[in-house]
Parts: structure tokens; C-alpha cells; sequence
């Protein structure tokens, strides 16, 4: 195929391209070290500016400079959070019931009479509801008694009006707030045996956190049986019945009941795979077992022997291996009683708070009236770790043009200050001004043309006009100016 010489080849234009873009960037770079950077107004402007504004705008920037150091530091902090760092919230969880159409209901019956008929139709409807504490209850519930217990016993009560006004500060905002939220699945079992026959033929009650398939959204079907705040359901009965409500806690990233041997290793009872790994590798190197010095092969002591059954190990290995000693934490188990009888259904709701109880993994009931309350111990995301960013990228750019505008404005300022101190200057004495900014000029010039006198001499120059290699031009100095002289004219020395 012929080729056109006019047209240039891959090779061409690739070199073009890179020449382009190493020029852009060369421009680019020469525009940045041009822009005005300093943000801090010149020494003396207070004198020369009407009003406190110089002195404002200096306290400012000595905020904006302890602002910038808090930031620093809080980013440091953040830096230092371990990614799985949680906190703890008291999630509260009511357990009720309600009844209809039990025997004793039915007002057409006499209070003597024995009903032999099966064509009774109770019912009964359970309610499991939680709530998540404020972090603030606490603190409120101490601070009270702390107020009551100095409060003279004598005193009369005080208003609470004006307590009642007092706004209440906002809990912090979660993602994380709802029953459905913190359990991934929830199980209801009927004490008694399966063999049994009962009104609805069922055992259990079980609901399970829908799962998403990948790439692919949720459906508001999907939504609505993962939000909520309670659980009810209704059954046919007129008996009381026990039932145990099982909470399989949901939390990222997974934790696991550890093994005995491993749980004495590391001084703890539930751990996920990171706090396993890590705790591991502290004592190794706490009891310097590394056989080499890259640490990947680890020789076992009596304990570790005790847990892998081996005499080395190889650690890129251990997360396969500590798959036995790793098992699924038990469910939270919540123990109820469903009450049909007119004793239970007929009290009247109480008007005292409900009892304080303290979160646990094995939670015990606290009666409340009607209700039985626990109080379980839920993690939360940490709040630093897990926290959105302060300005999105609009609002940096924005921050950006303002630093360079007001950058602008300041180096502005700084010439109007020269400008300012020039014709003050002047004013005050116009002919010595004019004198000295002539001599000043004159230097100037005589250093462009390079006569410049030398030392000891007063305008004429003679040690530049004067060879040998004993005077200026023979220096190490004027030699390499005079060869990039050259240099640049393109000729050779």
C-alpha cells in the first residue's frame, strides 16, 4: 500500500500527543506558581485602612488556623479507630398479649355452667415491640436522682412546668434504629410437644430477614417485611400458654462463639474473624514464635498445640483452619407467658415508668403491668469510623475559588500598600523622593547593561574593561557566564 508523506504515521502522532500533553501540563504547572497563594494581610495595612477590618480579619484567620489543627487531629483519631470498633445501645423489647372470645367473656353463659361444646372460638394476640433507648435516658435517669437525693426532704416539690419546657436535645441520627434492624432472624416456640394437637396444628412461628439477591434492587415488599418495630400475630386458644422468643442477632462483621481452649487463649468468649486473627498474632509474637523472619511459618507451644494439634503452623492458613473453632453465637432467648385468664386481661394500664433493668446477653424479665420488658444490649456502628464526610465535592471546589479569590484580594491589598507608602513617601519630601528613586533607577539600569561599577570604583567600571586572568573575566564566575552566554546563542566554547 502506498503511503501519503503528507499524512504522519502512528508513531507521529503518538509523539504529538505526548508533546501536547507535557505541554499542557508545563502551562498548567507555570499558571499554578503564579497564583497568588499567601491569604494573610502584609504588616502595616492596619494603619493605612479606616476601621477595625484588618484586626477582624486576623482573628479569623488565627480561628480558621486552630479549626484546621482540631481537624488534623480529629482525622488522626479516625485514622486510629479499628474498623470493626463498636458501642452499645440498650434496645428495650415489650412483650404483651391480649384476648377475645374466651370462655369466660362470653356473658350469655352462666358463671355455673360447664360447657361441654367445642364450638368455642378464643382468641388471643401477642405483641413483641422494641425500642431503642436514647443514649440520654441514662444520663437523665442519673442526673434526677442526683437532684433528688440533694433536694431537702423538706422542701416543697417544685414546679414542673418548667422542667417539661425545657427542650430535650436530639438523639444522634442512625441508620439503625428499628426492631427488624438488629436481628437477623426471629423465632417463636410453643412449650409444649409437637405431638400435640392444638387449634392451629403449628409448633413455631418463624420470620426471616428477606434476602436481597445481587444486583437487583429491593422491592417495597421487601422493605416493608425488613422495617419494622413490632411483631404481633394472632392464635386460636383459651389456655395459657408458655413460649420462648429466640433473637438471632445480625451483626457485621459476623461474630462466633469460640471454642473453650480458644476462648482461654485469648481471654474471650465471642469474637469475629478479625479479633480472632489479630489476638492470635499478638501472641505469637508476644511468645516470639516465628520461625523465620518473614513470619509465616510459627512454631506451637502447649497451647497452641492444644487447640491445631500441630507442632507448626503456617499462618496464611490460620483462617481455614480456625473454621472448627469458630461456631454461630446462640440466639437471645426471651421467656413469656400468654395469659388468657380475666385477671390478666382486665388490669388497668400502670402510670409509674417501667423498672430499669441491665442489658445482658442472657437477659432477665422485669413486669411492667401488662407488659414483661427486657433490655438486650445491641451493637452500633461506630460514629467516627462510619461517618459522612463533612463537604461533598462541589462544596470543596467552591472552598477552592473562594481561598483563591480572597488570595487574589490580599496580594490586591499588599499593591495598593506599595502604591500607598510610594506617594507618602513622596508627599512628605518630593525632591530627596525623586532623587533617591532616580539613583535607584539608575542602579537598576547599570546592572542591565552591565556596567555596574566595581568595588572601590564610582561609575566608570574600569575592572570590567580591564583582561588578564588576574581580573573579573578571568574568575570562575564570568567564565560560566560568558559560556552560557554562548550557550544560548548557540555557538561552542
Amino acid at each position: 500500500p502506498q503511503i501519503n508523506p503528507s499524512q504522519p504515521h502512528a508513531g507521529q502522532l503518538q509523539h504529538q500527543n505526548l508533546k501536547a500533553a507535557d505541554d499542557k501540563r508545563r502551562e498548567a504547572a507555570w499558571r499554578q506558581s503564579r497564583k497568588p497563594t499567601d491569604r494573610s494581610l502584609p504588616d502595616g495595612v492596619e494603619d493605612i485602612v479606616i476601621g477595625d477590618g484588618a484586626q477582624r480579619y486576623r482573628r479569623l484567620r488565627e480561628v480558621e488556623r486552630q479549626l484546621d489543627a482540631i481537624m488534623v487531629r480529629k482525622r488522626l483519631e479516625m485514622n486510629e479507630v479499628p474498623h470493626n470498633a463498636k458501642r452499645y445501645r440498650t434496645m428495650r423489647i415489650w412483650v404483651s398479649n391480649t384476648a377475645e372470645n374466651q370462655p369466660w367473656q362470653d356473658t350469655a353463659m352462666q358463671a355455673d355452667a360447664f360447657d361441654f361444646s367445642s364450638e368455642n372460638q378464643g382468641t388471643y394476640r401477642v405483641k413483641i415491640e422494641g425500642k431503642l433507648l436514647d443514649e440520654e435516658d441514662a444520663f437523665e435517669r442519673g442526673d434526677e436522682e442526683a437532684t433528688n437525693d440533694e433536694k431537702d426532704p423538706d422542701a416543697m416539690d417544685q414546679d414542673t412546668a418548667a422542667k417539661a419546657s425545657k427542650p430535650r436535645a436530639l438523639p444522634p441520627p442512625s441508620t439503625k434504629t428499628k426492631l427488624s434492624h438488629f436481628f437477623r432472624q426471629i423465632v417463636i416456640e410453643f412449650d409444649r410437644s409437637r405431638s400435640l394437637s392444638n387449634p392451629d396444628s403449628f409448633a413455631q412461628i418463624e420470620w426471616k430477614r428477606p434476602e436481597i439477591p445481587r444486583g437487583s434492587a429491593p422491592t417495597p415488599e421487601m422493605g416493608q417485611a425488613a422495617n419494622f418495630d413490632f411483631l404481633d400475630f394472632e392464635r386460636k386458644g383459651d389456655e395459657n400458654a408458655n413460649i420462648i422468643i429466640k433473637l438471632s442477632r445480625d451483626e457485621f462483621p459476623e461474630r462466633f462463639r469460640l471454642s473453650d481452649k480458644l476462648a482461654r487463649l485469648l481471654d474471650t468468649d465471642e469474637a469475629d474473624r478479625g479479633e480472632v486473627m489479630m489476638g492470635l498474632w499478638q501472641y505469637v509474637k508476644a511468645m516470639k514464635l516465628p520461625e523465620d523472619e518473614e513470619s509465616r511459618r510459627i512454631r506451637c507451644d502447649a497451647a497452641l498445640q492444644s487447640i491445631f494439634n500441630t507442632e507448626t503452623l503456617f499462618f496464611p492458613h490460620l483462617a481455614d483452619t480456625l473454621q472448627k473453632h469458630l461456631k454461630p453465637l446462640p440466639p437471645i432467648e426471651l421467656r413469656y407467658t400468654i395469659r388468657v385468664d380475666a385477671a390478666y386481661i382486665n388490669q388497668s394500664s400502670p402510670t409509674t415508668p417501667p423498672p430499669d433493668a441491665t442489658p445482658s446477653s442472657t437477659p432477665q424479665p422485669a413486669t411492667y403491668g401488662k407488659y414483661t420488658v427486657y433490655d438486650i444490649p445491641v451493637p452500633m456502628p461506630s460514629v467516627m469510623r462510619n461517618a459522612p464526610p463533612v463537604h461533598s465535592i462541589p462544596t470543596l471546589q467552591q472552598l477552592a475559588a473562594l481561598d483563591d479569590a480572597l488570595a487574589a484580594n490580599v496580594r490586591a491589598i499588599n499593591e495598593s500598600r506599595l502604591k500607598h507608602a510610594f506617594f507618602d513617601a513622596m508627599a512628605a519630601d518630593p525632591v530627596g523622593f525623586v532623587r533617591r528613586w532616580i539613583s535607584s533607577q539608575t542602579r537598576d539600569l547599570e546592572i542591565l547593561m552591565g556596567e555596574l561599577p566595581g568595588f572601590g570604583e564610582e561609575g566608570r567600571g574600569e575592572e570590567w574593561r580591564r583582561g588578564g586572568e588576574t581580573g573579573v573575566w578571568g574568575s570562575r564566575e564570568a567564565r560560566e557566564g560568558v559560556g552560557l552566554w554562548v550557550a544560548r546563542r548557540g555557538g561552542v566554547h
